[in-house]
């Protein structure tokens, strides 16, 4: 960490964790959080917490937990391309979906749904709780008292109406301020990360086609250019190489546009960078591609009737699990009933969210159907 750029976060410039620990020994304090993170509950449940496609449809398909780890090492390359703290950005990138719920976007659109009279549900709010609460592993505190930075990082939105409640955390969306460079880059390591490899998973899924793909303009320059210097690839092997080269591009351009972006409003310090600006971007050629696959990855792979039949079996088990504890909330496990006494619908939220998607099929099983 010798070569960090003065406007990095480092140990010694940290805002500190919310309980005052002993320096770690042979590590850093960044290096504790992703450790932390690693071995909790909640980062080995993402193994069975859906990506696009539920877990059961297939062994090859991404999971939460996969896509993390693909943000992570992406957010990493970048972060030693600009001098940031490596170490905090793979905190970052580890935590950012742990308060995901089951069944994906479709679960959190079906738990929103659910919680609205009662402050609704935001994955992201769900992922600091997680950190900052539910994790039972230490005897001291709650959660796992990560560094503020951290726990900045993964608090990519918020609500004014939230922020309020966070205090010192929730300070710069009411001042409209910007998070580290550290957080900046794994908001765009996620979206280089799912947006690549959604292409690769939809292709194997046969929901999409390389065809359709074609008229996407940063997939066939990609694609052109494997097919030039390699004529006799064909399926999976030339869209592994095509993905490959696009997150290449990507990263380059990220790297390349940021350094720029930092040079030109003259940063040199943390401060600086609450203040400026987003200063981790993608050039506009790279962001207008960027967004032209995105739309296309929403109108022809996550509103595919396959997959909205999936979201809406995902609908109606959250729903369901949601209601019937609301009504009954001695159908909890004991741990969750008492919690209930003071604040029911929270609890409930908190143990819906945790499942993993086939935890939630067997729930619903239980206490739906009798066998």
């Amino acid at each position: 960490m010798n070569d960090l750029a003065s406007y990095a976060v480092s140990s010694k410039n940290s805002r500190g964790r919310c309980i005052k620990e002993p320096p770690p020994l042979e590590r850093s304090e960044f290096q504790r959080d992703r450790d932390r993170i690693i071995h909790s509950t909640a980062f080995r449940r993402l193994e069975y917490k859906t990506q696009v496609f539920v877990n059961h449809e297939g062994d090859l398909f991404r999971t939460r937990l996969t896509h993390t780890l693909e943000v992570a090492q992406i957010g990493r390359s970048v972060a030693r391309n600009l001098h940031l703290n490596e170490d905090l950005v793979e905190a970052i990138a580890l935590a950012h979906d742990l308060g995901h719920t089951p069944f994906g976007h479709a679960g959190q659109d079906a738990l929103n749904k659910c919680m609205k009279k009662y402050g609704g549900f935001e994955h992201n709010l769900q992922s600091l709780r997680v950190v900052d609460v539910l994790e039972e592993r230490y005897g001291a505190f709650d959660g796992l008292n990560l560094c503020f930075e951290t726990r900045e990082g993964i608090l990519k939105h918020c609500a004014k109406k939230n922020a309020k409640k966070l205090g010192k955390l929730g300070e710069r969306f009411l001042a409209n301020q910007r998070p580290s460079l550290e957080a900046q880059l794994t908001n765009l390591a996620d979206e280089i990360a799912y947006n690549n490899h959604d292409v690769d998973d939809g292709l194997r899924s046969g929901l999409i086609t390389q065809e359709q793909l074609e008229e996407i303009s940063i997939f066939s320059r990609h694609l052109a250019m494997t097919k030039k210097q390699y004529p006799e690839i064909l399926g999976r092997r030339l869209i592994h190489e095509t993905v490959r080269r696009m997150i290449n591009t990507l990263v380059a351009d990220l790297t390349k546009q940021s350094t720029a972006n930092i040079e030109r409003a003259e940063i040199h310090s943390l401060k600086c960078v609450n203040a400026a600006p987003q200063l981790i971007s993608f050039s506009k050629k790279i962001k207008h591609e960027q967004q032209e696959l995105k739309e296309f990855l929403r109108n022809n792979l996550y509103q595919h009737y396959q997959v909205a039949r999936m979201s809406n079996k995902a609908h109606h088990i959250v729903e369901m699990l949601f209601n019937i504890f609301n009504e009954e909330t001695q159908l909890l496990p004991t741990k969750y009933q008492a919690k209930a006494h003071k604040n029911k619908y929270q609890t409930i939220a908190d143990y819906i969210a945790g499942m993993t998607d086939r935890y939630a099929i067997r729930e619903y099983k239980r206490l739906i159907t009798i066998e």
